[in-house]
């Protein structure tokens, strides 16, 4: 019999798709951290940003370790592998592209947060013999996410600016780097790294390849026809202090497992628009 994928935090961007595309899925309801037994977990429950520390500092700390740590402890004698969502955010400034074993060094209240999470949960797991994998995501695109904005998944933020025919200041012109995928291509890696991962591994999940924010407006002003003029400005301090300027993940061993994405860049873009 097909094992049970029991996901927490199934209502937003990522995590409804991925429930949308996968079999035999029991989605837990909010605030209900109890786990099933007998199944992979697929936790997405997490912030989106690093600018919560504006308005609320307690919410990043709130919602990504002790609601985790709620949900661990609903894991004590079960046979459950929990499936961690994390994100690239973990690893803050390091020699590119960010392999798994790269030393994590994040900036940011959100960024900082998932790289404790990531910790607190190797050592409950290794405490009480649970088995765990960690999946951290590269940026992920798709017109199911209803939220975007400058604070969060801002590249799809600008492109709809763009089939508006907004100008945009973009920083630093746009001359930096970020990996981008398809939110189907991210479901297929998780349920790929469900099937063939090994327990108790980390598993980078990206495209593995550097997308300029430049070169993607570019590409969506000439497929749409836009008017749209592109300025240049400052990074500001804050962006500074809590972002990362650049990334681009090490994929090789989810690769290794036999992951091909289906959309390249420009199809994702084209997805968009």
């Amino acid at each position: 019999m097909e094992r049970l994928i029991n996901v927490l935090g199934g209502s937003g961007f990522v995590g409804s798709r991925y429930r949308e595309l996968t079999e035999n899925v029991v989605i837990n309801a909010k605030y209900d951290y109890e786990v099933k037994d007998n199944c992979e977990v697929v936790y997405f429950i997490s912030t989106v940003d690093n600018y919560n520390v504006h308005t609320n500092p307690y919410i990043d700390i709130e919602t990504n370790l002790t609601t985790l740590v709620r949900t661990l402890e609903s894991c004590k004698d079960k046979n459950v592998t929990f499936n961690f969502i994390s994100s690239w955010f973990v690893y803050g400034d390091v020699k590119l592209p960010a392999k798994e074993d790269s030393y994590c060094n994040p900036k940011g209240f959100y960024s900082i947060t998932k790289r404790t999470a990531e910790q607190l949960l190797i050592s409950y797991c290794e405490t009480f013999n649970i088995k765990y994998r960690i999946l951290r995501l590269a940026n992920v695109l798709g017109k199911s996410d209803g939220k975007v904005s400058k604070k969060k998944n801002a590249l799809q933020y600008m492109i709809n600016q763009v089939v508006n025919n907004e100008n945009i200041d973009l920083y630093e012109g746009g001359i930096f780097y970020r990996d981008y995928i398809h939110v189907d291509d991210v479901v297929q890696a998780i349920n790929l790294v469900i099937e063939k991962g090994s327990l108790n591994e980390i598993y980078n999940i990206g495209n593995g390849e550097m997308v300029f924010i430049k070169q993607a407006l570019d590409y969506v002003k000439s497929k749409v026809n836009s008017t749209s003029k592109f300025g240049t400005m400052d990074i500001p301090q804050f962006h500074k202090t809590v972002q990362t300027k650049n990334m681009v993940l090490d994929i090789s061993k989810i690769k290794e497992l036999g992951y091909t994405p289906k959309y390249d860049l420009f199809q994702t873009l084209d997805t968009l628009i």
